[in-house]
């Protein structure tokens, strides 16, 4: 045994064989160290916001998307600590570009050199555009079949009317509509006022991507019942004492505006107001009681002021005998009705009251300017002592007004009974506005 290990040529082979073991130990090593540096773990992190570097004043850039999914793939330890803490960015540098289209790659920094990385996608088309500011007129939009029945809308305005886009000059040159939309509830019966955001879209519809201001505006719809203007018909009636003819009849309104259904007011040519002439003495004027022709719900003015103009014959002059016998008449008549004392008592600064006017207007009087009035009140003395002003209510009716303008309105007095009282002003001249 000794001979053979102290032969050379065994300790040549025992060497050889330890050589090739050495070698193939080292490969091992070195192929599990290299499968070490590839990553031992992989992971996903989405939506992974990428940045864009470009002249944002003068410059619109398109195609990059706003996120990106990556993978990453190293050790545990480092791919867990960047999933979790995220402290690296993802970007396109655009900077050195020319307008026009371009592939650019996205980038990152701050992640480890030891993990593997992957953007989904790697690569991204960009068009770089100029940047451009127009101004557009917005087109108001409602829904009319919202609109109760009998109802329409009489007007629709935007404040501001007009608005300005900013974006890439290929966009903006392909606008054809910038819409504010408002929209209610069904039946609607009155005006009102809305906040609307704008809406900016090409021929299609599409929805387009650019910068609006401001981007809403206010919207305000008139809604108004349907309407017809008709003229007004006088009409005489009733026949004037013998020593009286009618020359002519006119009136301060021609024409009067009337609300209700469409199919009412299809039937309807002219409103015709009735004069009775049975009473009159001699030319005048007279405010008269305009008739609501049925079915109508509404009228723009609720009375009329006739001019008559009359022609009248002076009578015959009466015998001295039938003068006397109609003097003694008369006289036997007072005689037998004679009123007991009265007195008169007068309430000044008396406020007229303004009843039924619907909330959406306002009122102003004209005539009298301060909306006070003088209150003449005529009794017996016992009566007259125990009145006060707050006896009385002094008002007018406005409850059939619907438009605006001025108008004409009679005064009504409310107070004890079997009294007598006079009023400085019969009727009061009075503007509605809208509230």
């Amino acid at each position: 045994m000794d001979r053979i290990m102290d032969n050379p040529w065994f300790l040549r082979f025992t060497a050889l064989f330890l050589a090739v073991i050495l070698f193939y130990s080292v490969q091992t090593d070195d192929k599990e160290q290299n499968g070490n540096k590839v990553g031992d773990h992989l992971d996903m992190i989405s939506d992974v916001p990428v940045e864009v570097y470009y002249d944002n004043e003068n410059l619109v850039v398109t195609g990059v998307p706003e996120t990106v999914n990556i993978t990453i793939e190293g050790p545990i330890n480092l791919v867990q600590t960047t999933k979790m803490l995220k402290d690296f960015s993802l970007f396109v540098d655009l900077r050195t570009l020319t307008m026009g289209r371009h592939q650019v790659s996205i980038q990152s920094e701050n992640i480890s050199e030891k993990l593997q990385v992957r953007i989904d996608p790697a690569m991204v088309n960009v068009l770089i555009e100029e940047k451009i500011t127009e101004t557009f007129k917005v087109e108001p939009e409602f829904n009319k079949r919202l609109l109760a029945d009998d109802f329409h809308v009489s007007s629709i305005d935007v404040v501001p009317s007009v608005i300005e886009v900013t974006g890439a000059k290929s966009i903006v040159e392909s606008i054809s509509f910038v819409k504010a939309t408002v929209s209610s509830e069904n039946g609607v019966r009155d005006s009102f006022e809305q906040q609307a955001k704008i809406r900016v879209l090409d021929r299609d519809l599409n929805k387009l991507d650019v910068t609006i201001v401001p981007e809403t505006v206010k919207v305000k719809v008139e809604v108004v019942e349907n309407n017809k203007e008709v003229p007004i018909e006088i009409k005489a009636t009733g026949t004037p004492p013998d020593n009286v003819t009618i020359d002519s009849l006119s009136s301060a309104s021609e024409k009067i505006t009337i609300f209700g259904p469409s199919k009412i007011l299809d039937t309807i040519d002219a409103v015709t107001v009735d004069v009775d002439m049975s009473k009159l003495k001699e030319s005048q004027s007279m405010e008269i009681t305009i008739p609501k022709p049925k079915g109508v719900s509404a009228m723009s003015i609720s009375k009329v002021k006739v001019d008559v103009k009359a022609t009248v014959e002076e009578p015959e002059e009466e015998t001295e005998a039938e003068a006397e016998k109609e003097d003694n008449l008369v006289d036997d008549i007072a005689t037998e009705e004679a009123e007991p004392a009265t007195e008169t008592i007068s309430f000044e600064n008396v406020e007229i009251h303004v009843n039924g006017l619907d909330q959406k207007f306002k009122s102003t009087l004209i005539k009298p300017e301060n909306g006070l009035v003088t209150l003449t009140v005529v009794a017996e003395p016992d009566i007259i002592d125990k009145l006060a002003k707050t006896d009385f209510t002094v008002s007018i009716d406005a409850s059939e007004t619907v438009a605006e303008g001025e108008d004409v309105y009679p005064v009504t007095v409310e107070g004890p009974e079997n009294l007598q009282w006079t009023l400085s002003e019969e009727e009061v001249t009075m503007r509605i506005e809208l509230a």
